[in-house]
């Protein structure tokens, strides 16, 4: 028998984007809220993650607007010592447990069922049932869905490879790294984003030599430097001068490639190896320690992506390498985000939180939530409130990406309720920072000054990469 039940929002998905939206949505309307996740607790991709996963950005930027996740202190050992916390997997699983209990729960308001499947079609049927007992369920909704799983998350423990994997080859998730019980010859980690750059972080800080380890990579990536993320005005030189320094970049730009060497040479962009030319951009966050001991590892190898892993050869594109049956395979290939693909954020009855910002996915849950609880039907509005932020991939991405997201802060920069809206929400980061900025603050004034004045060109300049891109797909 289905048991039909009634509420004002059902959000498919318990994820860091599902319970940010949750919470801004509770927060500032009288709304009924249903959720709906496959997984025994809420926090989504979190509660599959490997066990020494940490965030890539300060704590302070990521969970629910209305609960700190952050410790507030800084690091003082370890390779992100002299900056602030990142919590581990365990932390940010155990955050949103306490938030589901101990503020949505307790409202009356909100409606939880984990370990259920949503087998609606997010358009006139929204059923779902239980994994564990098989009870079915249909949901009358008087408002609004919300496609809380539409970013598709890939993580290790329950990616399958794109590549053979031999009889008799000892291969696994990173997940699984810390439960090896016997020393083998060498590892070998295949892929080169960030899960990769985590395993071989993680080896090399539990003390396996540099030498021992052989690491896949069929791109290089530019990556962040984590000293530019900071969320105290103590870092305002790196965070602020950091996003000058980015539009300067972009304005005085020849060509794409003199971009990303000023956004280099600028400290906005680093890479791991100075002599390979990235072709890949995830927005991963690196410290400088991180660099240089990523940096130690020399056995580097670059044949485009594996095909085939036997017990004595690995198969590539380009090439093979040797490999033994007492070596350690890990699999790192599995995309944070696997989908690229945009869809409006608010379209009829459906709302599906992508990217509005660039790097920070659940201050732009937050903010779509703000968005619907304030702007009411006008439709239009809200999706030039929220344009999305498309996930980038390719170095030509970035350019899409940071155009998208410029575009946004503009936009916002015209509306003064959602000016004063950033200013106390803790999850925008920089914009109550900029504004506690002192009148004679020279040093930070002129930093400001910069970010303004390169702006419009900036934009302009992306735009005019935007149509050499498209007119080269074209050809």
């Amino acid at each position: 028998m289905t048991e039909i039940l009634e509420t004002d929002y059902l959000i498919v998905g318990a994820g860091a984007m599902g319970m940010a939206f949750a919470d801004t949505l509770i927060s500032e309307t009288d709304a009924r809220v249903l959720m709906v996740d496959g997984h025994a607790k809420p926090g989504g991709h979190w509660n599959d993650a490997y066990p020494f996963v940490t965030l890539h950005q300060p704590a302070a930027f990521y969970g629910v607007a209305s609960r700190e996740l952050s410790s507030g202190q800084k690091d003082q050992v370890g390779l992100n010592k002299g900056m602030y916390d990142l919590s581990s997997g365990a932390d940010v699983t155990s955050y949103f447990d306490d938030v589901m209990r101990h503020q949505f729960l307790p409202t009356g308001r909100v409606q939880y069922f984990p370990m259920c499947h949503y087998t609606g079609d997010m358009d006139a049927t929204h059923t779902f049932h239980s994994i564990a007992s098989g009870r079915q369920y249909e949901v009358k909704v008087t408002k609004k869905i919300v496609n809380a799983t539409y970013l598709k998350n890939s993580v290790p423990s329950t990616h399958v490879p794109n590549f053979d994997v031999a009889d008799g080859v000892t291969f696994m998730p990173l997940n699984d790294l810390p439960k090896i019980s016997k020393t083998p010859d060498n590892y070998v980690v295949i892929g080169g984003g960030k899960t990769g750059i985590d395993a071989c972080l993680w080896l090399l800080e539990t003390g396996v030599s540099p030498d021992q380890i052989c690491w896949i990579k069929s791109r290089d990536a530019w990556l962040l430097n984590r000293l530019n993320t900071q969320p105290t005005a103590e870092f305002f030189t790196h965070t602020m001068g950091a996003q000058a320094a980015q539009m300067e970049s972009i304005a005085g730009a020849k060509d794409m490639e003199d971009m990303f060497d000023r956004l280099e040479e600028s400290g906005y962009f680093v890479r791991i190896d100075k002599t390979v030319r990235p072709s890949m951009f995830h927005g991963a966050t690196i410290s400088e320690l991180e660099l240089e001991a990523l940096r130690s590892i020399k056995n580097i190898v670059r044949l485009g992506r594996v095909q085939h892993v036997g017990q004595t050869e690995i198969v590539l594109d380009k090439g093979t390498i040797p490999t033994s049956a007492n070596a350690v395979h890990v699999d790192c290939s599995a995309t944070a985000v696997s989908n690229r693909e945009t869809t409006p954020v608010f379209n009829g009855h459906v709302i599906t939180p992508q990217f509005v910002r660039s790097y920070q996915p659940l201050f732009s849950a937050s903010l779509i939530a703000h968005t619907e609880a304030t702007y009411g039907d006008d439709e239009d509005l809200k999706n030039q409130i929220c344009g999305v932020v498309p996930l980038p991939d390719t170095t030509d991405d970035y350019v899409r990406f940071t155009f998208a997201a410029m575009m946004n802060q503009y936009t916002w920069s015209t509306r003064e309720e959602i000016g004063q809206w950033l200013l106390t929400n803790r999850l925008d980061g920089f914009s109550k920072t900029v504004a506690d900025v002192a009148q004679d603050d020279d040093e930070k004034i002129a930093i400001l000054k910069r970010m303004r004045k390169a702006a419009v060109p900036a934009v302009t300049r992306l735009g005019e990469f935007m149509a050499e891109i498209d007119k080269k797909a074209a050809a």
